[in-house]
């Protein structure tokens, strides 16, 4: 089958498992517990879609499956007509340049031993690009575009601010001309004061360049106002998908109203819908949510099915889908 032309990346039935140890010794491996749970959607071209859930849902492991940084333990990832779960490294190494990654923490993704200018060149330089004086004007567009200045390019990671380093990150991510981006929380270890900069600074890069956005993060109102389309990740699956709007205003599945309900963002009455519920109880362990949903454990209006079935991820209305026996 052709390729949808709309579709930049699309995932089928995805999956990603980590063994287990107990005892003393590592090599005693217990079982494999899974990450990511056979996951299926599109990325579509020229979009943002956000991930959002609470920490150690799979969301940074979702989005380094697609970028092959994690090789998936079963599924497929398609960018637009090519499987990438099949290629070599070497074919996997031309494809580098269309995709690239925003890491959360921008001191610790930076190399201390390298200056900024050597940083933002180095995709460059592998993919054998640029050289000489194109490379240093080159590199001075792009701190130009990310608001750096060029003088600046010999100095070293540690002589920059948080917010300076992020933006060398992205100046990095951008000097390939990507089609994808993969923000793993770009902004959460930077500054309140800083956040909404370089949140804006990724909306002009988009505007100008038509990148495509896979959004990760837990800043819900960041997640509003950057994002087209929102998927809500619980323990490795999806537990609703929808365009922003609607997930924002008309959410259905459970664990999407808890979570809009304890996000500070929907703490005033005016922007808290009346009949949304709140998360019980603790969070289980894979070990205990093999069998049915995975959020029942936590669910006050949990049916009995829940425990036995696992609900079918279907499609509600247009583009919004949930995974709930209820609805």
């Amino acid at each position: 089958m052709a390729a949808d032309p709309k579709v930049l990346v699309r995932i089928e039935a995805l999956g990603k498992e980590f063994p287990v140890h107990s005892g003393i010794s590592w090599h005693r491996k217990q079982k494999m517990m899974p990450a990511i749970d056979n996951l299926s959607f599109d990325i579509l071209r020229g979009e943002t879609l956000a991930i959002v859930g609470e920490s150690s849902c799979g969301k940074t492991t979702l989005g380094k499956s697609i970028l092959q940084i994690c090789k998936p333990s079963t599924g497929k990832v398609f960018f637009g007509e090519t499987e990438l779960t099949s290629l070599s490294q070497k074919r996997m190494r031309g494809l580098r340049s269309r995709m690239q990654m925003i890491f959360q923490n921008p001191y610790s993704s930076l190399n201390p031993c390298m200056s900024v200018g050597e940083i933002i060149a180095e995709g460059l330089s592998i993919q054998k690009l640029l050289t000489g004086s194109q490379m240093q004007t080159r590199v001075s567009e792009l701190m130009n575009l990310v608001g750096l200045n060029p003088v600046l390019k010999n100095r070293y990671p540690h002589e920059f601010s948080s917010g300076q380093c992020q933006r060398v990150g992205i100046a990095r991510a951008i000097s390939l001309t990507p089609d994808l981006i993969i923000c793993d929380e770009p902004i959460t270890a930077l500054d309140i004061s800083i956040q909404a900069q370089i949140v804006n600074l990724l909306v002009k890069l988009q505007t100008q360049f038509g990148l495509t956005y896979l959004y990760i993060s837990h800043d819900l109102s960041m997640v509003q106002y950057i994002s087209d389309r929102v998927a809500v990740m619980y323990m490795g699956k999806f537990m609703e998908l929808g365009k922003t709007e609607t997930i924002f205003t008309e959410p259905v599945h459970p664990y999407t109203q808890a979570l809009l309900t304890s996000s500070i963002f929907c703490k005033s009455p005016q922007k808290r819908k009346t009949g949304m519920v709140s998360i019980i109880g603790e969070k289980p362990t894979p070990e205990g949510c093999q069998q049915g949903c995975k959020f029942r454990s936590q669910c006050p209006i949990a049916l009995n099915v829940c425990a036995q079935i696992e609900p079918q991820f279907k499609q509600l209305t247009d583009g919004h889908w949930t995974a709930c026996h209820r609805i």
